[in-house]
Parts: structure tokens; C-alpha cells; sequence
């Protein structure tokens, strides 16, 4: 039997190794491992999420297909009606889903790089063709580009993240409406966007709330970052009214298993918890970033969410990565793409991860700066 080309073609995704395969290719206890290179809540889940999960009871029992419980607390997170949401097995699934119902193969979408890279990856899964509009030399979009590629290849969507990864940048809101006055989908990826107004859990800068008003905005939201709760894969979207009952045929019926929703519903119980790990976060975030600064062959870019991207000059930066994870078992994100080869990007972690971090990098000396 013979696959379809463009399965058979598809460029793997390089997904981050888990604690147990880290470990034995270390040869360091997880205990050991500094781990700052998935952008990972390092508080992880509250207390009330974590004793939620003790005390499961309907384990054993289908999850509800609509996470009805789920998507009315979301609405009142958000302030978006519940009949807008749709909860998916993390953002990934929902991306994935937007693509099998908004999409058929041979369309074409935008994509921004350096981005996500689920976008490209999914349209590559789903024969999608992508235009890229690379974004400028400060991560911002090229706004002209985005313009004239609708205008030449007529694309039926774009990705936008905000803040964007990996450099977390926010989009403008200037650029937002001149994207949202153009013919096509707009999907807004705010994994991030709490980082960027904590007080608010990201109210301030999210655009969830518009989406019932909108006819050609998708929003993506995750509890990965906000919550702690990456490993049991939980996220959400708001969509335009008139998406979601092809949304509801399309999707797997029993998508947001039980142990993931009980955790989400208790995690948005705890806002006193959510709000004090992500100002932490911040807080500790601003330190790095002036510590970085004072590094001589690292620039880091500004941010406004949980990671900080470096610009590497007078190193290597894959051998950069490599030493600080073989030597001190501290592990960042080094990406072997265009624009970004000479780049790390390193997640915000506690102050002690922050502390060893500072050690390794200031173990380094480059001559000749």
C-alpha cells in the first residue's frame, strides 16, 4: 500500500524529550536536571488542582463530550459566552481541528516565522500550502507582506502568536485590526498572554472576549503555562458563532479526558494561586533578563511572556546548548531554523534555576567581543 506524498514527505516534529529520557542520556537524577527549555510552569498545578486529582471519582466513566462544566467557568474567566468555547487536548488539537474544518488540501495559509511550529507542521499534515511572510529583524510582522501575499494568493488564514514564540513579542493592536480588515481567518495564539499582564491574568492585552463579535478571529488559549498543567493537556478557543456547529460535528467525541478537565475546573477555582505564580514568574523573569544583559555575548530580546530569546554573538550556539546540558545538566531551546541558528531561548524557572543558569553562562568568555 502506498501513502499519500505528502505523508510519506511530512518533516518530523522535534518534540522536547520527557524527564525519564533526559535523565538516562544525562546520566543525571531528574532532580539533577536544570530544565529551562520548554517554556513549562515550574510551580506546576495548585493545591486545589492537585487534591482535585486525588480525589477523582469519575475515572472510570466517559468525560462529557461538550466539557460543559469546563466551558461555563471558562466563560467566566474570559468573559466569552460558553457557546463560543470549545475546549480541546491542549491548543495542539484545536490548531489541528481548525485545520480539517476550515481548510481542504491545496489551500493556502500565512504563516509568520520564526513562530510556533505546530503551524507549518499541521499544514504540512493536512496538505496545506504555506506562504511565509518572514517576520523583521525585531520580530515584528511585515505588515506590507501580509497585505500583498492576501492580495496575490488569496490565503484562507493566518496564524498569529501573541505574545509570539520565540521571542516574545505582542502584536499591536494597530496591527491587529489591519489584519482583522482583511479577507481571511485571523487564529490568535495566546499561550503566553498572561505573562503579559499578570494582574489581569492577560485580560488587559487578550482579545478572547471580541471574538463574538468577530466573523473572522479564532483565539487559542492554554492552562500549559498559565496552570501548571502541560503533562495533562488542556486548552481552550473561542471561535465565531457561526464555526462552531461544524466544530462540534468534527471533533472527537470525547477529546478533554476527565483528570484534565477536573485539574482546569480546579485551577480556575484557584485564581489567588494562578495570579501569585505568574507575577512570580515575571518578577523572575525581569531579574533574568537584566542578568542576561550584563553577559557579553548574549542580547536578549525584550518579552512578554515566560521565556527570554538570546541573539548568541562570538559563540557557537548549538555547542552553546550542548555544553550547558552535558556539563551542568541545565537544558535551554536552541532552534536550527533560518533566522534563528544563532539564537537560544531559555524559559523562565524558579530563582534558584535562575541562579545556576547565571553561573554556567558566566563560566564562558569570549575574546575579541
Amino acid at each position: 500500500m502506498q501513502l499519500p506524498a505528502h505523508i510519506t514527505n511530512l518533516p518530523p516534529y522535534i518534540p522536547i524529550e520527557p524527564f525519564e529520557v533526559l535523565s538516562a542520556r544525562l546520566e543525571r537524577e531528574p532532580d539533577e536536571i536544570c530544565k529551562l527549555d520548554a517554556n513549562e510552569n515550574p510551580y506546576g498545578m495548585s493545591p486545589r488542582a492537585r487534591a482535585a486529582l486525588a480525589n477523582l471519582t469519575y475515572g472510570h466513566i466517559y468525560p462529557d463530550p461538550e466539557s460543559r462544566a469546563l466551558r461555563t467557568a471558562l466563560a467566566e474567566f474570559t468573559g466569552t459566552p460558553a457557546d463560543n468555547l470549545l475546549a480541546g487536548a491542549g491548543a495542539d488539537e484545536l490548531i489541528d481541528l481548525i485545520f480539517r474544518v476550515a481548510l481542504s488540501p491545496g489551500d493556502i495559509i500565512l504563516n509568520c516565522p520564526p513562530t510556533f511550529g505546530m503551524y507549518s507542521f499541521d499544514a504540512a499534515l493536512n496538505n496545506v500550502k504555506v506562504i511565509d511572510i518572514p517576520r523583521k529583524k525585531d520580530f515584528s510582522l511585515d505588515l506590507d507582506g501580509i497585505i500583498n501575499a492576501v492580495e496575490k494568493y488569496s490565503p484562507k488564514l493566518i496564524f498569529i502568536s501573541s505574545p509570539n514564540n520565540p521571542d516574545g513579542s505582542l502584536l499591536p493592536q494597530p496591527d491587529l485590526q489591519k489584519l482583522l480588515a482583511l479577507s481571511l481567518l485571523i487564529v490568535l495564539d495566546e499561550a503566553y498572554i498572561e505573562f503579559a499582564a499578570p494582574e489581569s491574568l492577560g485580560k488587559t492585552h487578550s482579545q478572547i472576549s471580541d471574538v463574538p463579535n468577530r466573523d473572522n478571529l479564532i483565539v487559542l488559549r492554554t492552562f500549559s503555562k498559565l496552570a501548571g498543567l502541560a503533562g495533562l493537556r488542556v486548552g481552550y478557543g473561542a471561535f465565531p458563532s457561526w464555526l462552531m456547529p461544524t466544530l462540534w460535528k468534527s471533533k472527537q467525541p470525547y477529546n478533554v479526558n476527565v483528570a484534565a478537565s477536573t485539574a482546569a475546573l480546579a485551577s480556575l477555582e484557584d485564581r489567588p494561586y494562578l495570579r501569585k505564580t505568574v507575577a512570580t514568574l515575571v518578577a523572575e523573569r525581569e531579574r533574568l533578563m537584566a542578568a542576561l544583559q550584563e553577559i557579553t555575548y548574549l542580547h536578549p530580546y525584550p518579552s512578554s511572556a515566560n521565556f527570554i530569546l538570546c541573539r548568541v554573538t562570538g559563540l557557537d550556539a548549538a555547542q552553546l546548548k550542548a555544553d550547558l546540558a552535558q556539563k551542568h545538566g541545565i537544558l535551554i531551546r536552541y532552534f536550527d531554523k533560518s533566522g534563528l541558528k544563532d539564537h537560544i531561548r531559555i524559559s523562565v524557572g524558579k530563582p534558584e534555576q535562575t541562579d545556576l543558569l547565571l553561573k554556567a553562562l558566566s563560566s564562558y568568555s569570549v575574546s575579541n567581543q
